[in-house]
């Protein structure tokens, strides 16, 4: 019996061991499975703090990337504007030196030809001085988004011709061929910034003139590219055979402060403002530019605008039966010859053409005499005075014909030299085919009496008229007394705008045209305007009154013509522009 009570009693033991050591397994499971769950959570949490160190060291790197970067943009362009600056002095400075220099050796001059000289030189620097100016105002309008355009009707082909002017003496200095190319399908009469326009086919005519060497080429070439809804889109580009650009030089050439060569020893100058400035004008106008050039072999700028067709007024011309014209043209320019026989041909006709004085006189040997002669002033050999003479001796007697100087050169340069050779009209190149056209026309139905060739001047332009000068600064009024001097007209000063308001209260019916300066002291231009118009006398709503003022912008033109006036000339004043302000309001010449 004790036996089988100790063995019981072990069995008890023995289920309540196994009992406790179920309890304890699944005590053991549950930490198990809670270290199994901690340690998942851990090794979770690892691989997050893994994935969060990578990506802040990702972020961390992209921000050290972006700070690198974001601090070589500044550095670089505090080097463009450290450069742009340095480069400002120096084309600031180097006009102004010769201004100075050129003023002092002028002074000291003994002999004319020494003192022309000098004026030439101190002419040249301030024209350049000017532009650099013009182009540190347009880049700080550009820089401020408050470049504007204004649009109004403008012809096509003057603003051509008026961008060509400016260029046309470099171009002779340097002996280089420019020939022009205009799409008689453009329109003669468009609406648009004229100004604008202008500014951008002078920037790149001049750019084309300085890196193109002596003897080189200048094409102008305007393209009709179509029309849609009354907008023209026509294309402009100048080619030339200069020096040309690398593809690295090429890819900075439209950005502000940048120039293709920046070091202190470039040889051309130049504020690397011209082109942002183009690339700005351009694209308000809906277009685009680009270059397309290679290193050592010239380069080609062309650009895209669209701007509105204008109204064109019919021209009426006489027709010309090319059966009994006869032209020849003399030049020792091949592309001037080719150019000529190319708008002859497009005008339905043909010419003769000479490359020297020989070649001229055995063609009229052979032919007889012409109807119109086109001839070069500089030719090697016998120039174009001497020929134009020695064919005169040649015609008939009782020869019509008309005989016209083509020449780069300004006007004033040859007109009395060529008006002693018995030249009838002087023709500036480049040539345009209108102005040929026109030429041929009135010679056939007007006997060479109007072109729009220069008839050679005798002086005396504006005798008989009188005009009332209203400046106070006395060097400006000095300016224009001597500039118009030649032409002359009579002109009456007044000191500031009461001045000015008086004199023409007591003597309107004397005047036939009133320039006003803007700023004045007592009483300002546009305040003086203002009281003239508002006499009680009909002329005095009619007279022009024409703004003569260093205020240029757009708000100052706005100003003047909103007071009254008539136009506006800005200071400096360009003889020109003056000439042609005067011959369209006292001659009605537009």
């Amino acid at each position: 019996m004790g036996e089988k009570r100790d063995e019981l009693e072990n069995t008890e033991k023995l289920a309540e061991e196994i009992n406790r050591l179920k309890i304890e397994n699944k005590k053991l499971i549950r930490q198990l499975n809670l270290a199994n769950d901690n340690m998942i959570k851990y090794k979770n949490v690892t691989s997050a703090k893994t994935n969060l160190s990578a990506v802040i060291a990702a972020e961390k790197s992209k921000q050290e990337e972006q700070l690198v970067k974001a601090l070589n943009d500044a550095t670089s362009a505090s080097k463009a504007k450290s450069e742009f600056l340095a480069n400002m002095s120096h084309e600031i400075r180097t006009p102004l030196n010769a201004i100075v220099g050129m003023t002092s050796i002028g002074m000291s001059a003994a002999d004319v030809e020494r003192k022309d000289y000098s004026f030439a030189k101190i002419y040249d620097a301030s024209r350049h001085l000017l532009g650099v100016i013009n182009d540190i105002l347009d880049m700080s309008k550009i820089e401020a988004g408050r470049l504007e355009l204004a649009p109004a009707e403008f012809d096509f082909e003057k603003i051509l011709k008026r961008a060509i002017n400016v260029v046309n003496f470099s171009v002779e200095e340097k002996s280089q061929n420019f020939t022009v190319y205009v799409d008689r399908a453009i329109p003669k009469i468009l609406i648009g910034d004229e100004q604008r326009l202008a500014q951008v086919i002078t920037n790149l005519l001049g750019n084309a003139v300085k890196f193109t060497p002596e003897n080189g080429s200048i094409f102008l070439n305007t393209y009709f590219l179509g029309e849609e809804a009354g907008i023209c889109e026509i294309k402009i580009a100048v080619k030339d055979t200069g020096i040309g650009m690398s593809p690295e030089q090429q890819a900075k050439l439209f950005q502000s402060f940048q120039q293709a060569e920046t070091s202190t020893t470039r040889k051309f100058g130049g504020t690397g403002l011209g082109l942002s400035i183009s690339k700005c004008i351009v694209e308000m106008m809906g277009g685009k530019i680009w270059i397309e050039s290679e290193l050592g072999h010239g380069a080609t700028v062309a650009f895209i605008v669209k701007i509105q067709r204008g109204e064109n007024k019919p021209v009426q011309r006489i027709q010309v039966d090319w059966n009994t014209v006869k032209i020849l043209v003399v030049d020792d320019s091949k592309y001037v010859l080719q150019d000529f026989q190319g708008i002859i041909k497009k005008l339905g006709g043909s010419c003769d053409i000479a490359s020297n004085a020989s070649e001229a006189i055995a063609l009229l040997e052979e032919k007889g005499d012409y109807n119109i002669y086109f001839i070069d002033w500089k030719m090697s050999g016998m120039d174009g005075i001497e020929l134009a003479e020695k064919l005169k001796k040649m015609m008939p007697e009782h020869s019509n014909s008309m005989v016209i100087m083509i020449s780069a050169a300004d006007n004033s340069e040859v007109a009395g030299k060529a008006r002693e050779a018995g030249f009838d009209k002087l023709l500036q190149k480049p040539l345009f085919p209108s102005t040929i056209e026109e030429i041929i026309s009135d010679y056939i139905g007007t006997d060479k009496k109007n072109s729009d060739g220069a008839e050679l001047p005798d002086g005396g332009l504006f005798e008989g008229y009188r005009i009332l000068l209203a400046e106070d600064m006395e060097i400006n009024r000095e300016i224009v007394l001597a500039l118009l001097e030649p032409t002359g007209i009579t002109i009456d000063c007044a000191l500031n705008g009461v001045e000015a308001v008086d004199i023409i209260s007591g003597q309107l019916d004397d005047y036939d045209l009133i320039f006003m300066d803007m700023q004045m002291p007592e009483m300002d231009g546009l305040e003086a305007t203002r009281q003239i118009r508002a006499l009680e006398s009909p002329k005095a709503k009619s007279i022009p009154i024409v703004a003569m003022t260093a205020n240029v912008f757009k708000e100052d033109i706005e100003s003047c013509h909103a007071a009254g006036m008539n136009a506006h000339i800005g200071k400096p004043l360009d003889f020109e522009e003056v000439i042609a302000t005067l011959g369209k309001y006292l001659k009605n010449i537009s």
